[in-house]
Parts: C-alpha cells; structure tokens; sequence
C-alpha cells in the first residue's frame, strides 16, 4: 500500500517571506515520520512561487529526517511537528531520553537558522548550491508568475542506499513547481492540486493521497492508519471517496478571540451533513482515493485496487522521471483534457473543494466525516482581525458563487444526493446574503430608536412574550450547544462578535464582488494571507486584545455601526427614562435592550477609537470617515 501526500497553500506556496520555509518544512517532517511503512510514502511539495529557498529548505528537511524519523519512532514523540514537539517539550529535565533530545534539538536548531538566514540575506551559498542539481533550474529566469516546470526528485524511495539513521528506508520526496506564463490561466489551488495529481501518478501512483496546506502539521502519528480503516472496510470501505477531518489549530488564544475554532460547527453541523455520506471537502487535512479524483464513477461491483504501485517507474532513472513529469505540468498540457471538469479539482471559483466534494458525491460516492479526540492535524489560526475577515471574505465569495454557478446543490445535487444534504451545503453557500438581515438589525432599529420609533411589540402586548421567547430560548440553546461542543462561555460571546462583525464586513463585500463577477464586471481574485506576524501583535493576540492597525474600509463599516448603537443607546434610554407616563419604556424597551447588546458586542471596537494608542488600534482616518457616515444616517428622515 502506497501512500502520498501532496502538501499544497492555497493557490501553493508563492511568498518565502509571507509563507516561511521553516513553516512548509514543519509540516513535511511530521508526514514523513507516521507510524507507517516509509517505504510505502511518497511527499510531494507543489510550489507556486518557484523559490529557491523553499527548494533548498526541503533539502535540508530531506537530511534532517534522517534523523528525525528514527528519533520519533523510537521515543513515540507527539507532535512530530519539530517546532511543535520543542515548543511543547522546551526541559530537558522532564525529558527521559535527555541526551538524543538535545542532539536532536541542536541538528532542528542548526536547520532552522541555516533556513531563515538564507531567506534573510536573500542569498543561498554557493557550496549548497553545488550538493544537488535541482538549483540548476533556477539559473534560468524564473519569476512567480513566470517559469518552466520544474520537477526534483529529492528523494528516491526506491534507492535501497536511501536510508535513515537506523538504517530504514526514507520516503520519496519531490519538489515540484507547474510552468505559468503571463496572461495564461492557472486556476489558483485547483490547478496546483491536478499538477500534482498527474506528477504522482507518474511516479509513484498511490491509491490514496492526503492533502495538506504547508500551514497544517500532522499532530497524530496514527492517522494513516485510522483513516485506512474506513477505505478497507469489506462492506462499507468500497463505496468511500475521502475522509475528511475538521481544520484545527496550535495558536488559539485561551478563548478563541477571533473565533476560529468553531466547536459547534466542528461537532454538530459538519457531523451532521457527514451522517448523510456527504462530507464537505475542505481542500485540507482530507484522505482521497485517487480514482476518484481522476473522475472515476461509483458502482456496486466496485473493489478497488490496492497494489497498484506504477510498475514503469521500476527501471526508469530519476532523470527520466523528473524529465516526463515536467511535460505534465505545461502550461499546455490541459487544453483539449477534462481536467478541472470531469478529472481533478473543479475549476471556476475560489473554493474549488468544495465543488469538488459536491461532484464527487453527485457520482455516487460517499464521503466521511471524522473528528477524533486527538486533532489529527493542526494549522495556524488567523491572529489578527485583518487577516480572518480577508478570510471569510474569500471563504464566502467562493461559497455564493457555487450557488450561481452548475454546481448548486439545488440543481447539481438533485436526485443525485438527499434534501437535507442540499440544504446543508446551502447553509454554507448562503453566508454572503445573511449579511443583509444582519445589517438591518445593526441599523434600522437604532436609527428608529433615535426618532422614537417602535418597531417591535408592546411589553404590554402579548405578542412581546412570543420575542422575549425566541430570543431567549435561542441564545441559550446556543449556550448549551457550546458547552457541550467543548467551548467555554467566554468563547461562544466572542463567537458572537465575530459571527456579528463577518456578516457586516466580510459577507458584505463578497455579496457585492459575486455579484459584480456575475455580471462580468470583475474577475476573482486571490488574497494570500500573510503567516508572519510582529511580537508587539503576537503579545496583544495572547492577551486577547483584538488587533485592527490598518484603514480597511471593513472597519470603516463596523465602527459606523458600533458608533450608531452607542448613540442611538444613550439617546434612547434618556427618551426612557425621561417619560414620566412609561410610554417609551413600553414601547421602544426591545430596541433599547437590542442596541445595549450590540454596544457590548462592539466594546473592542471603542476602546480601539478611542482609548488605545498601540499600533493595534483603528486609525483616526476610519474614525472620521464612520463620524460623517454616521451623521448622514442620522439626518436622513424617518417616517
């Protein structure tokens, strides 16, 4: 049994500055180190942005695991994630195995600092460049958006002299970069992942694959084999495309401030649509059956074929590997083909798993969902609220655009897969317009609580007790949900901010861009997100402080709003409070009780206009902008 792992960013690797080296290296080191044969893995690394530098420091990971995977396998570390297992493990005196821990320690740190002085000085030195002749493909002109392929094959699995320190065969482990040309279509992760598919199955051909972002380390050594268990089941095992495992993380703060995490959707809702055998592929942390990325068709006679390891590559040099696979990986390569249609990932939308997954099913597969107790792999969470609202917005504009698109589960899905998984997807596909009843709850009953108009029952009426009990049993059924889920209370209030501040920022904007690329007015664009972070923002992210520290006009939005409930709070309860009769009380209490909530919800948000100096708070700019959109919202006339 042949495994392979293709480790893919999104869109692949593209800035060694913004994506470090060191970060790509980590995940590869803790695939190559499973409680699996390793002469039965293969790592391939797809990169984008054809550096130099991610190339060698896979390279150096390629030597380190050489002593790395023995260490592992012999002391059952967990993480085998270096950064992670010394991050965990930083005294020696609790280690027993003290003296190869330190030697271990001093070969990553040596590794590490040979990686980011490289980057640093922008200069690899010229003996390292010597050791091997992949560097010779960049002494050709080679810019991101524009260089031949480029195929190296690290590490021969096949070599019997490729061994490690214990004298066990290593993995394959090849570094790959697709041919782009100016002005010609590259179709973002989509096409990184079906470049990679087409090179594996020329050199190795595993039934199944994993697929990982550079940012995401395998935290549990057994995974391989957890997930082997639902393919070779004898009655169920046949009819299962992937298994999908929910996207965790290694950086949360003590209680989620940006509400990455997502324990309920993680334990409830994606479980759920599991339990129907429709998965959601998250381009992540997924075990594949590679036939069924290739657009194989599901039927009941089907068995699946195990041993299919490709017998060509048996007498072929690394050469004439390297030298076939590259032809691939041309920019021409798929004109004319099904890739992006009927094979591989699908083209078209910035969340092309997604669609994937949905196609993959409407064939008549089945798809798991599986979300042990120990996370099986673990990412980087966004630390700044910057970068997570860029996020949701790619997340959301992608979703909607599935929606227009063939691939609504509506239409796509009919007959092929139950109702309830349709709507399920729907919940996911729809974020962009739940932006709209949300902002009309953040703005027009403030705005008529400011004119002393009503908009919700009486507290005399009857009618008051039927809202009082939704909002009620809703928040603490939400409670309960959490809680259960393995969230705290604290966590489930910031996961209301953050669900509050996303549908009036970032699903906004992605309704509008949808629409606008609907009609032709745009094209979709990718927003790689920056992994790199300064201390004075890592300090306030551990602190829980919320980080703005840019003029986005998102936040020109959020603080209009903020800024319109607190005022439309201390006008409103001044109009309560100064009626002797108690006739505001009974009828604008609800919109007094609203805008109360949703001034505590926006509390960062005031205290980063006001009160903070760091770099960290909303710049004066946005303020002045959101005071005058403010102004305009409260003299424009009501009736």
């Amino acid at each position: 049994m042949l495994l392979i792992f293709n480790l893919s960013r999104t869109g692949s690797l593209t800035d060694p500055k913004m994506e470090p080296p060191t970060l790509v290296i980590n995940t590869v080191l803790s695939v190559l180190s499973y409680n699996y044969p390793t002469e039965k893995l293969s790592v391939y690394l797809s990169d984008d942005g054809s550096s130099e530098f991610t190339f060698y420091a896979l390279l150096e990971a390629s030597r380190f695991a050489k002593y790395w995977i023995p260490f592992c396998k012999k002391f059952s570390v967990e993480p085998r994630s270096p950064e992670a297992y010394f991050a965990l493990h930083s005294d020696v005196h609790d280690i027993k195995y003290g003296q190869e821990w330190l030697e271990i320690k001093k070969l990553h740190e040596e590794m590490k600092n040979r990686i980011e002085s490289a980057v640093a000085t922008a200069e690899i030195p010229v003996e390292i460049k010597k050791q091997h002749k992949g560097f010779s493909e960049w002494n050709l002109k080679v810019a991101k958006n524009d260089h031949q392929s480029i195929v190296q094959i690290i590490t021969d699995g096949r070599d019997i002299n490729s061994v490690d320190n214990d004298g066990c065969r290593l993995p394959t482990m090849v570094y790959m970069s697709r041919e782009k040309r100016p002005q010609q279509p590259h179709n973002f992760k989509a096409g990184a992942l079906n470049a990679l598919l087409r090179v594996s199955s020329e050199i190795s051909n595993a039934p199944f694959i994993l697929l990982l972002d550079c940012d995401m380390y395998a935290n549990n050594a057994d995974s391989i084999r957890e997930a082997l268990c639902f393919f070779l089941d004898e009655k169920y095992g046949p009819e299962i495309a992937y298994v999908q495992h929910p996207q965790g993380y290694n950086n949360l703060t003590k209680d989620d401030i940006y509400g990455n995490e997502c324990f309920v959707v993680n334990a409830v809702e994606l479980a759920g649509l599991g339990g129907y055998g429709t998965a959601l592929f998250c381009g992540t942390g997924c075990f594949h059956r590679r036939e069924c990325l290739f657009g194989r068709k599901y039927s009941k006679d089907y068995r699946g074929h195990w041993n299919v390891e490709s017998q060509k590559t048996i007498d072929r040099s690394i050469k004439e590997l390297e030298e076939s696979a590259k032809a691939l990986i041309s920019c021409s390569y798929e004109k004319g083909t099904q890739w992006g249609k009927e094979m591989g990932l699908i083209y078209g939308c910035p969340v092309e798993d997604i669609a994937t997954g949905l196609a993959i099913q409407c064939r008549g597969w089945k798809s798991i969902y599986y979300n042990p107790e120990r996370k099986d792999f673990l990412g980087v969470a966004p630390n700044t609220l910057d970068i997570a609202l860029i996020q949701h917005k790619r997340w959301s504009e992608g979703l909607f655009q599935i929606f227009f698109s063939k691939y609504c589960p509506f239409i796509y899905g009919h007959g092929k897969i139950h109702l309830g998984a349709q709507m399920a997807y729907c919940i996911y596909l729809l974020w962009a317009p739940v932006s709209f009843p949300t902002l009309y709850y953040v703005t027009v009953p403030p705005l008529c609580l400011l004119h002393g108009i009503p908009l919700f029952p009486k507290v005399s009426s009857l009618w008051f007790l039927a809202f009082a009990y939704v909002f009620i049993a809703k928040n603490v059924y939400s409670i309960v949900e959490a809680l259960r889920s393995g969230s705290t209370l604290k966590a489930w209030w910031y996961l209301q901010r953050m669900w509050l501040i996303r549908r009036i920022t970032s699903y906004f904007f992605a309704f509008f861009d949808t629409i606008k690329r609907q009609l032709g007015l745009s094209e979709t664009e990718f927003a790689l997100t920056d992994k790199v972070i300064t201390d004075d923002v890592s300090k306030r992210y551990e602190q829980e402080i919320m980080e703005f520290g840019t003029a986005s006009i998102m936040y020109t939005v959020l603080a209009t709003s903020a800024l319109l409930n607190f005022l439309s709070l201390v006008w409103g309860t001044k109009r309560v409070v100064m009626d002797r009769h108690y006739k505001a009380l009974d009828q604008l209490i609800s919109q007094v009780i609203l805008s109360g909530i949703l001034v505590l919800i926006n509390l960062p948000v005031y205290q980063a206009l006001f009160i903070r100096s760091d770099k960290g708070h909303i710049p004066s700019s946005v303020m002045f902008k959101s005071v005058f959109l403010l102004a305009l919202a409260c003299l424009m006339p009501i009736y």
